[in-house]
């Protein structure tokens, strides 16, 4: 019989899928197995899985452990999911502080030269001119220190990072996306961004943030700088550390929005790809927890002690607590914002999505490249902010204003801009503010008369482009903020038509825009409806929300994907689809398995172990037993790269092929078996042997994992491929259905059916 394994996408160029055979007693395992190990293929993206390895040493290790050491691993898991939301909701809150201050500061001293002007019309030119200076310089240079940390420090850290965290979830761990010099850039980074007034946002990145914090929690520190505690040993494993950062991502949407139960369903909805009822209320403890901690820390700054920050950017809009009546006639306006929703989301995803290629083109050439990119978006992103306000009329001040009009200084509905005294300028309101004060303006109610059908139709392009075109800069930046300023600008105009014929007020048209918007971009229901709610505390806006991010979801989907998959696609990382493709009906996984497949016997030749090892870049191999193990060859299992590695690396070699029943618990700790994290695992071209080491043998059973999943032939491809999601797999033996008959199988691109390794 012949051995085959599947053959993967982008990477099956590289040589190791085609390595010959090292010896005539390897050809003779091949002669006489057949196992195909689907999702085992090349990949220089490390690939995870759920999956434990059941080996005899995995066992043994289980059964030693009492009750007190269950007792820890349960109360430490708890314990670990409250310091997440510990630290994630300060880390939120502070960038909520730094953001609110910067930008503010900003704004105040821009502000305050173009108010410090005299009577000749020459000396305001200057002084305007001065404004716009020290506007744009100090834009660049916010900018500039963004992208000079990222690329130089943790290229990793660029994006919002939730296209990384998702990939990572479904089973693809990308280099270097949750190590400390990541996270560390990512806060530093996005405050610096988010405050250069770029049209990015802060949420993105706090998810990326949450799933860094709980990923470097639960490795247990660092080896490398010799700070490693035992006691969080329990969760170095695929599956724990995988829970965890479940639990980070969550409680980063919920610092993000102060949206706690929105940031549980976003992780559900679409990060996880495998999900558990324990996994569920670990989330929701989590969030819970940044709740907690950022309600009692807005109250410390409702006292005034934070500064510019107020009362709080964006972690609550809390604009809508009056009761909200509406009607049927408002029906079909909600029908008609999530038909716009659904077509301006599927084309703000193909442009970004060819913008982002394009970025692709030009970073490529190097780090030069990628800084000047950003500092053209920031110089260009700056005039317009200052520019397109004189665009506008100046309005007079409504009698019935809630707040001083014209507003002074850094936020509020009614700027002064270039107008005289008593008039504002409404779009200077929008365009000339922080995203987070843009979004509050929008949906602020009793204010249907304040902005002018031009104003809103500028803001509306103006930031649609703009979100486009600054979201691919090397910088951590965000898409959910600018998203939802670009909805509710659009929501709003919608109620200005609609004017007096609907009883809705044009804020909350807004909040239904921003709704479209998000559910056409995103494609998510049930979070975002549920974040929005959470956002401007109005329960019974629910119908008509959920109404629109129907629509918009469903008119959307029939163009193009969601815009965390097209980014993940652009970005090369395998993804397994949810869904099952009409031809994989049609295909058994016979159909699209390959060889030849590296596979070891029980007991294995060193040399020939760190031959394949340095040959190919498969993370899984199957261990075939033969005469004299057994009495006829028989499938043993399956072991993994990373315990080849440590064992090669204790050298725990035998000089002869005779089995030998050994405590492996004596010979290892249950640590060296642990996930390194971070991807700083042993490499075997690291390790070094001589002649004498590499003609001796290794006994690979008690490290093989006996129990793997296994398929026959003949399993449609459709069917595995729902096993291999829903059970979390990484590798699944394919194994022929009648023995000794050979058979022939072609070759197929696989890239969008199983996530290779």
């Amino acid at each position: 019989m012949s051995t085959t394994s599947i053959n993967g996408e982008a990477y099956t160029d590289q040589e190791s899928d085609t390595i010959p055979l090292l010896t005539s007693e390897r050809s003779n395992i091949n002669s006489t197995s057949q196992v195909a190990i689907v999702g085992a293929n090349v990949c220089p993206i490390e690939s995870l899985d759920y999956e434990t390895a059941e080996n005899d040493f995995f066992k043994q290790d289980w059964r030693s452990g009492g009750k007190i050491q269950i007792f820890q691993y349960v109360f430490m898991k708890w314990l670990l999911c409250f310091f997440i939301g510990l630290i994630v909701s300060l880390i939120g809150f502070f960038n909520n502080l730094a953001v609110e201050n910067i930008a503010g500061l900003k704004f105040v001293v821009t502000s305050n030269m173009m108010l410090a002007r005299s009577e000749g019309n020459s000396f305001n030119l200057v002084l305007f001119g001065m404004a716009f200076l020290v506007f744009s310089v100090s834009n660049l240079i916010l900018t500039l220190f963004a992208s000079i940390i990222t690329a130089f420090i943790a290229p990793a850290a660029a994006g919002s990072g939730i296209p990384e965290v998702k990939a990572y979830l479904n089973g693809v761990d990308a280099p270097g996306i949750f190590s400390l010099r990541t996270l560390i850039v990512k806060i530093i980074g996005s405050i610096s961004a988010v405050s250069s007034s770029l049209f990015v946002g802060k949420a993105g990145p706090m998810v990326h943030t949450g799933a860094c914090v709980a990923a470097l929690l639960g490795q247990g520190g660092s080896k490398r700088f010799r700070l490693t505690w035992r006691w969080l040993c329990f969760f170095k494993n695929d599956r724990d550390r995988r829970d965890l950062v479940t639990c980070g991502s969550a409680a980063g949407i919920a610092a993000g929005f102060r949206a706690p139960v929105g940031g549980v369903l976003f992780a559900l909805e679409e990060m996880a790809s495998w999900w558990r009822s324990v996994l569920l209320w670990r989330s929701f403890f989590t969030t819970a927890v940044v709740a907690i901690v950022l309600r009692a820390l807005i109250d410390f700054c409702l006292s005034g002690k934070c500064g510019l920050f107020g009362k709080g950017g964006l972690i609550m809009f809390d604009v809508y607590s009056a009761s909200v009546t509406y009607h049927l006639t408002d029906v079909p306006p909600a029908l008609a914002l999530g038909v716009i929703g659904g077509i301006f989301g599927s084309l703000f995803n193909f442009l970004l999505d060819k913008v982002l290629r394009i970025y692709n083109l030009i970073n490529e050439k190097g780090i030069v490249y990628k800084i000047s990119l950003a500092c053209a978006i920031s110089v260009s992103t700056s005039c317009l902010l200052f520019g397109l306000p004189w665009l506008a009329s100046c309005q007079p001040c409504p009698s019935d204003a809630s707040e001083s009009c014209p507003t002074i200084g850094r936020s509020g509905n009614f700027k002064k801009f270039q107008c005289p005294p008593g008039h504002y300028n409404d779009l200077a309101s929008l365009i000339f503010n922080t995203n987070d004060d843009a979004v509050r303006n929008l949906f602020s109610k009793n204010t249907n008369s304040e902005f002018q059908y031009s104003s809103i139709l500028i803001f509306f392009v103006t930031c649609f482009f703009l979100t486009i075109f600054s979201c691919g800069i090397v910088a951590p930046v965000g898409l959910f903020v600018p998203v939802i300023v670009t909805g509710a600008s659009y929501g709003r105009f919608v109620g200005m038509l609609v004017g007096s014929h609907s009883s809705l007020n044009h804020g909350l048209y807004a909040v239904l825009g921003a709704a479209s918007f998000l559910g056409g971009s995103m494609r998510m229901t049930v979070s975002l409806c549920v974040i929005i709610l959470e956002l401007t505390n109005n329960l019974l806006l629910l119908p008509l929300i959920m109404l629109v991010l129907l629509i918009s979801k469903t008119v959307a989907d029939a163009f193009n994907g969601n815009i965390f998959d097209l980014i993940m696609k652009a970005k090369g990382f395998p993804y397994l689809e949810t869904h099952v493709e009409p031809y994989m009906r049609q295909l058994t996984v016979g159909d699209v398995v390959t060889g030849p497949l590296q596979v070891f016997q029980g007991i294995e030749k060193v040399g020939n172990i760190v031959h394949v090892l340095r040959t190919t870049r498969h993370n899984g191999f199957p261990v075939i037993d033969e005469p004299p193990l057994s009495e006829s060859p028989v499938l043993y299992g399956l072991i993994l790269r990373a315990h080849l590695i440590e064992l090669l690396k204790k050298k725990a070699f035998m000089s002869a092929t005779v089995p030998t029943s050994i405590d492996a618990l004596k010979l290892f700790p249950a640590g060296d078996f642990a996930e390194r994290g971070s991807g700083n695992g042993d490499k075997i071209e690291e390790l070094r042997f001589t002649e004498e080491e590499m003609g001796m043998f290794l006994d690979l059973h008690p490290f093989t994992n006996a129990s793997p999943y296994t398929v026959v032939e003949t399993m449609s491809l459709a069917k595995a491929l729902i096993l291999f999601r829903d059970v979390g797999l990484r590798h699944l033996m394919v194994m022929p259905k009648i023995s000794g008959v050979r058979t022939s199988v072609p070759s197929v691109s696989f890239s969008k059916i199983l996530p290779v390794d």
